[in-house]
């Protein structure tokens, strides 16, 4: 009898995260054409620096080499679009100048869907599934995720696979970036694409650790605030 629901659990868990994996890959798929198209022009150029941080008309301009009344306009049009809104002033050196945030149109940019669809299928599936096999799928998942990139990272120093998770995260629809800091490493994220998930199963952050941990080749520990504003953070070891 045990062995049985020892059987139908393991079953359960192939289930759950087979399809996770093949809903978060479709979502991928069907995204990645236009937001290449749309990230390779200035105005995603813009959006993408805006999601890392709050930017000045100057900050723009000299991460992009343009000129001040070229980011003005740019800006302009994203924000009749809802896609950036105007967020406060920075001290300047004559005078305060205006800083720029994502507006609320622009999240929906990005592919997010599945992690509603993440959010959902755990709710359902926690109940039927030990937390302990749940932890081991989704860092299952998160290897499977990632195994077309491996046979390209063969011989490539640890910055270059830094770099590569860096790209696969913004891929899935997060941003991140690499920091050094009291000699240790760290990736910081914004716009988490499992966001939705994880304020509720905690767990859904070690996909995201196995993703990175198969790509970089060293062990990743997460350390991701989470609620209303989820922040990532994961130290490379």
């Amino acid at each position: 009898m045990e062995a049985a629901r020892d059987t139908a659990n393991r079953e359960l868990v192939k289930q759950f995260f087979d399809f996770l994996l093949t809903s978060m890959i479709f979502e991928l798929m069907k995204h990645i054409g236009w937001r290449e198209r749309l990230f390779k022009s200035t105005r995603g150029k813009i959006l993408e620096l805006l999601r890392t941080r709050e930017c000045t008309v100057n900050d723009l301009a000299e991460a992009l080499r343009l000129t001040d009344n070229a980011v003005r306009a740019h800006l302009a049009s994203l924000e009749r679009d809802r896609l950036v809104v105007h967020s406060g002033m920075k001290r300047g050196f004559r005078k305060p100048h205006a800083t720029y945030a994502l507006g609320p149109e622009a999240e929906q940019l990005f592919p997010k869907a599945y992690g509603r669809l993440v959010s959902l299928l755990m709710s359902i599936f926690s109940r039927q599934i030990e937390p302990r096999n749940l932890r081991a799928g989704m860092r299952a998942a998160g290897r499977k995720l990632v195994r077309r990139h491996l046979d390209e990272l063969r011989g490539k120093t640890r910055q270059q696979r830094i770099d590569a998770a860096l790209g696969v995260l913004k891929e899935l629809g997060g941003s991140a970036r690499f920091k050094e800091a009291d000699g240790k490493h760290f990736i910081y994220g914004n716009g988490c694409p499992i966001a939705a998930a994880t304020a509720n199963h905690p767990e859904a952050c070690l996909l995201a650790e196995s993703l990175l941990t198969e790509i970089i080749g060293s062990p990743v520990k997460e350390h991701c605030v989470r609620g209303p504003t989820p922040s990532c953070r994961f130290e490379v070891k």
